[in-house]
């Protein structure tokens, strides 16, 4: 990865935001598609956790970081300080690596 190639990506990256401006304008967008384009964020996290859990490489695997991420599930689900979902996950994946 070279300087070159970021700045490139950076100024595409500009270029699409600013084309989105221009192109839109002032206009306002359909109903529907404002409420997908609100979904677009959690369904992008949801995929990144999954995607760092289940798999090493190009491989699935089922390790200690499913069981952490399950227990930190359950915290959050259980409205848990973030602090308490942070840690108590961090634990779960340390435990089971442990005892693995």
């Amino acid at each position: 990865m070279n300087w070159t190639l970021v700045l490139a990506l950076a100024a595409g990256a500009y270029a699409f935001k600013v084309a989105g401006l221009v192109i839109i304008g002032s206009r306002r967008l359909p109903p529907a598609l404002e409420r997908c384009l609100a979904l677009v964020p959690a369904a992008l996290i949801s995929a990144l956790v999954v995607m760092n859990t289940f798999s090493t490489g190009n491989e699935l695997v089922l390790d200690a970081r499913a069981a952490g991420v399950t227990a930190a599930a359950i915290a959050a689900w259980r409205r848990a300080p973030l602090i308490v979902v942070i840690v108590l996950g961090a634990a779960v994946t340390a435990l089971v690596r442990q005892v693995a």
